[in-house]
């Protein structure tokens, strides 16, 4: 009964923020109303490591289109999503909530919790037209088409949750694929891939651009959200042939890794570690990174349509990921329960020409969650107060330091996958981060400035003995700081 109280009461109260937002922009002058009512293109990949991008650092991949999003945008370096492995993550930037407040933010869960309503429903109620193309993944999507949530804000929903054929109907991809005559399995049998112009990625731009063509008086939102670099990593050949796999540099490993994963074998994972060897993890890296340049040429395909069309100079951009991907450091392929930075650490830029910041690199501590926010303030809507994230307004206007925002950020991973019962938790400062295991009595403790690389684990040293009592502490408060103590309070009792 509580749970649908709260829920009445949180989405009374969207609905009179989108109401008050609607007559905001109703009553606005038309001098003040382009400014404040920016067209939303959210690019969110599937599974993209932070360390993906040409001009943020990375000399082996070519990104010029993500590279001038960043030159031109102000581009987050030490951006955190909230759990690393999709639902929660997902679930948590759309909301601005942490994982463990919306209820049934599990992998594979039955349906999504309307007590936590999607920006995308409050921004449709202030007049916003939304539209989305590929993954939603609020709600298993294994052997179903997946639930809707009743309140997305989505006028225009081409759902594809993977490019595969899984779905005998309702997958927007496939009947894409097959008005042109094309069959997904059949295609993929005889190459291995699927060619550039039918690709999932290409499909989800082209959906996206015909969304922004459309004729309308308001401002729109888009998501874009593709499934590439997301295994099975099989870019077209084109861009695979891109990269000489001999010279490529590899994963983060050491021979210690193999070690210091065994005290955690009982800690769900998708994979067992390995020496990188055993897994070819120098093609499955130049595999990954063709899939990043797929994606930076689509990039380039939907700034263009933006300029074409007059509307590049009110849209912001935003380019993220749900969470990343081991790739093979410290021996681990795919994703699970870990807090590498591999993992838990994704891009994020932020585009809006003559608003923005331009070229700005800020290395402040910033987490998925902020997102939500910021876009609200921007479009004078209020933030609930049930929120966690944080509005990144000020460091993207240039009114406040870019380089601080948060002293941590946090990341959860609580039972997420079918028959895994682990829970675990990561507190991350600008220098060191803490990961507990619970009920395992298992941690890992880094040093992050004198071990980037993360190969050094002081949990068990007792030189940081102090250390990790302090920031166990200061996890533990910000654990009970962000919990939902339910809907607003109106009395004394």
């Amino acid at each position: 009964m509580s749970r649908e109280l709260n829920r009445r009461s949180f989405l009374a109260g969207t609905a009179a923020i989108g109401a008050a937002a609607a007559a905001h922009l109703s009553t606005a002058g038309e001098a003040d109303a382009a400014p404040s009512r920016p067209n939303i293109l959210w690019i969110c990949t599937d599974q993209q490591r932070y360390d993906t991008i040409g001009a943020l650092g990375n000399p082996h991949l070519r990104t010029p289109n993500l590279d001038e999003l960043a030159a031109t945008g102000v581009a987050f370096a030490h951006a955190h999503c909230q759990s690393p492995i999709c639902t929660p993550s997902r679930a948590s930037f759309l909301t601005g909530m942490y994982p463990d407040t919306v209820h049934g933010c599990i992998n594979g869960n039955d349906h999504w919790d309307e007590a936590a309503p999607l920006v995308t429903a409050t921004l449709a109620e202030a007049g916003y037209d939304c539209g989305l193309a590929g993954k939603l993944h609020l709600s298993s999507a294994q052997g179903r088409i997946e639930k809707r949530p009743r309140q997305d804000g989505y006028r225009v929903f081409h759902w594809s949750h993977h490019p595969k054929p899984d779905w005998p109907e309702g997958h927007a991809y496939t009947d894409w694929l097959a008005a042109q005559g094309e069959d997904y399995n059949a295609l993929h049998g005889k190459l291995g891939y699927i060619p550039t112009p039918l690709h999932q990625t290409t499909w989800c731009t082209e959906m996206a651009i015909e969304f922004m063509k459309e004729d309308r008086r308001g401002p729109w939102l888009f998501s874009l959200n593709c499934f590439d670099p997301h295994p099975p990593f099989d870019p077209p050949q084109e861009f695979l042939d891109r990269f000489d796999v001999a010279s490529m540099p590899g994963p983060l490993f050491r021979e210690s890794d193999l070690d210091a994963q065994k005290p955690l074998a009982a800690i769900n994972f998708q994979s067992r570690p390995r020496r990188p060897e055993e897994f070819e993890a120098k093609r499955r890296q130049a595999q990954y990174w063709a899939q990043i340049e797929l994606i930076d040429q689509n990039v380039g395909r939907l700034l263009a349509a933006l300029d074409e069309t007059g509307q590049r100079e009110n849209t912001i951009v935003i380019l993220t990921s749900d969470h990343g991907t081991a790739l093979g450091d410290h021996g681990l392929v795919a994703k699970g329960c870990r807090f590498y930075e591999g993992l838990v650490r994704v891009p994020l830029i932020l585009n809006w020409p003559g608003r923005f910041r331009a070229g700005l690199r800020s290395d402040a501590l910033v987490e998925l969650t902020d997102i939500v926010p910021t876009l609200l303030e921007i479009c004078g809507l209020p933030a609930p107060a049930r929120m966690h994230g944080r509005s990144l307004r000020g460091i993207l206007e240039g009114t406040s330091d870019p380089h601080k925002h948060r002293d941590f950020v946090r990341s959860i991973y609580y039972r997420v996958l079918q028959g895994a019962e682990t829970y675990a938790s990561m507190f991350r400062t600008p220098r060191h981060k803490l990961v507990h295991y619970h009920g395992h009595g298992l941690g890992e403790l880094f040093d992050l400035e004198a071990d980037p690389g993360e190969f050094a684990n002081l949990w068990d040293d007792p030189a940081h003995a102090d250390l990790r009592f302090e920031l166990t502490a200061r996890a533990f408060d910000a654990a009970a700081l962000a919990a939902d103590i339910g809907s607003e309070r109106v009395g004394r009792f």
